[in-house]
């Protein structure tokens, strides 16, 4: 029975020997997994923390490449200098006084002291470029990824090229693609030429010349000038020049067009409340600029009372400025017809002449109380920016104006159409005499023309504030010109006004880059003469009492 008990227990003592090394050998293959799963998570990052600007440089593009979701983070915490590591291990972001794990994105208590900027030189600024657009291109957002496409488009830098054939392989939104390919046929084109490239750098010439902007024209411009292309490429990069040359040109006049429209509703404005004065009164009222500046310092005072007594209501502080320097304005207007006007009637060059002393007392007055630089008329957020059709860059602030000033002419329309008082001004406007003797209060009639006019003159210094400058000589710019919309289209005609202010505005600012801004200012007003000797009582004249007179 020993013989038999004794082998047994040894080959048991033996099995039990070799389970123990297999359960050893397994915790420390395990052990090793863990480890080296940890190694691999901190391999991400730890390229950071190298004085190697090549590694650091792989490391950027690899995290890129991984999609980490840190990436982003960090790759603008290292453009910003704020991204920092410790020997010990760890890389953290700098936030003000705070610091954040690079690798988690959560808050971090315990900051090590030995804490060192992560470097940077030329080659890793360049990578991180290259990985700031590869990320926005890989955005959710089509407008992201539109602008990370112009971006590289007017950059053309020939390391972004294989950005952009990954881009362009994913790439759905047509905009952006369009705006991809033209990115890449401008950065094919601004390499050197390398031999066998005719057929690709015609392509990229011909994509460019569907961009037609300033960018593809100059870039195309150098290729046709260069000796190191072929014969065909020069021959259709100078086509497409000429092109693109003759497409500006188009755009430009439309821009001025749009320029002019802008500038001719100020102008409607602005003749509107002359054209009422000068239609009821015959009253050529010189001090009508001085009241389109205070309409605009009205605008800049409730500005500035909102700001400070009621900042949430600091978006629409020009809304509620319209009203306000209509009404101060038209006020101002009738104490100017009561006080003055009223007792030179039929005495045009006594008016003239008090009107423009008037003009320089107020001007003196706002230099005394404002002082004589610029004021800043801020321009609410809802109103800034701009829309591109084509090449025209249409300002949210210029189409407002546009807008603003038909609004303001519908409404007069209604007035004068609809209500009594428009009535009676039609009825002074004819003929002054007759509207007398049937009962109408032409001196009650007198102010309030006046005082309308004057109103429309501060609805005018609103919008003109956020086109122009804010001085005491604010109104010197216009009155001329106002005037000129006034004798062109017809006196106390809203249709003549109208017609006029558009066709003077737009005429002006379309000639200005041709033969320059004083040129046209004097092409404008011997055109102006030229008719005036024809049709002496404007485009659509008054029937009534300006033909008795």
């Amino acid at each position: 029975m020993g013989i038999i008990i004794q082998p047994l227990k040894r080959v048991l003592v033996k099995s039990m020997r070799r389970f123990s090394q297999f359960l050893w050998a397994g915790a420390v293959c395990l052990l090793l997994a863990f480890s080296g799963m940890r190694v691999a998570a901190a391999d991400e990052f730890s390229g950071l923390e190298s004085g190697q600007f090549n590694t650091i440089a792989d490391t950027v593009s690899a995290m890129v490449a991984s999609g980490n979701p840190q990436a982003g983070a960090v790759i603008d915490a290292l453009e910003k200098r704020h991204l920092v590591y410790s020997p010990a291990g760890g890389v953290f972001i700098r936030a003000g006084t705070t610091y954040v794990d690079a690798r988690t994105g959560q808050s971090v208590q315990n900051i090590p002291a030995d804490l060192k900027p992560v470097r940077m030189n030329n080659h890793v600024r360049q990578v991180l470029a290259s990985a700031t657009a590869e990320l926005e291109l890989l955005s959710p957002e089509d407008a992201v990824r539109l602008k990370a496409a112009t971006q590289m488009y007017a950059q053309h830098n020939p390391a972004m090229l294989p950005v952009i054939y990954h881009a362009l392989e994913r790439e759905k939104n047509s905009h952006v693609r369009l705006k991809l390919e033209q990115a890449n046929a401008a950065t094919m084109l601004a390499q050197p030429v390398q031999p066998g490239q005719e057929a690709t750098r015609l392509a990229a010439v011909k994509t460019l010349g569907s961009a037609g902007d300033l960018e593809a024209r100059g870039l195309l411009a150098v290729v046709a000038a260069s000796d190191h292309e072929t014969v065909e490429v020069r021959k259709a990069a100078a086509k497409t020049v000429s092109s693109i040359d003759l497409k500006q040109r188009v755009w430009s006049v439309l821009q001025n067009a749009f320029y002019g429209l802008s500038y001719g509703s100020v102008l409607l404005l602005a003749a509107t409340g002359l054209a009422i004065t000068f239609g009821v009164m015959g009253v050529i009222n010189m001090a009508h600029g001085e009241l389109m500046m205070i309409g605009a310092y009205t605008t800049w005072l409730v500005q500035q009372g909102i700001r400070a007594t009621v900042p949430w209501l600091e978006p629409v502080s020009l809304l509620v400025a319209i009203p306000v320097a209509f009404c101060v304005c038209g006020l101002l207007g009738i104490l100017i017809e009561r006080g003055l006007i009223r007792f030179l009637y039929g005495r045009p060059l006594e008016t003239l002449l008090a009107t423009w002393g008037l003009s320089l007392i107020l001007q003196q007055a706002i230099r005394s109380i404002f002082g004589p630089t610029n004021i800043a008329v801020i321009t609410p957020a809802w109103l800034s920016g701009s829309w591109m059709l084509g090449s025209v860059d249409i300002t949210l602030n210029r189409l407002a104006i546009f807008v603003f000033a038909f609004l303001v002419l519908g409404a007069l329309m209604l007035v004068m159409r609809k209500t009594s008082l428009g009535l009676e001004m039609r009825a002074v406007t004819q003929n002054r005499r007759m509207a007398a003797l049937m009962g109408i209060r032409t001196p009650r009639v007198d102010a309030l023309a006046f005082g309308l006019g004057a109103g429309l003159a501060g609805l005018a210094g609103v919008a003109v504030s956020q086109i122009d400058n804010v001085s005491p000589n604010l109104g010197q710019s216009y009155i001329i010109d106002s005037f000129m919309v006034v004798v062109f289209g017809g006196v106390g005609n809203l249709w003549g006004t109208l017609a006029a202010a558009m066709t003077l505005g737009m005429g002006g600012k379309i000639l200005e880059p041709t033969i320059g801004a004083v040129s046209a200012k004097i092409a404008i007003l011997v055109l102006v003469i030229l008719y005036i000797q024809r049709h002496p009582r404007g485009m659509f004249p008054v029937r009534g009492r300006g033909v008795e007179s």
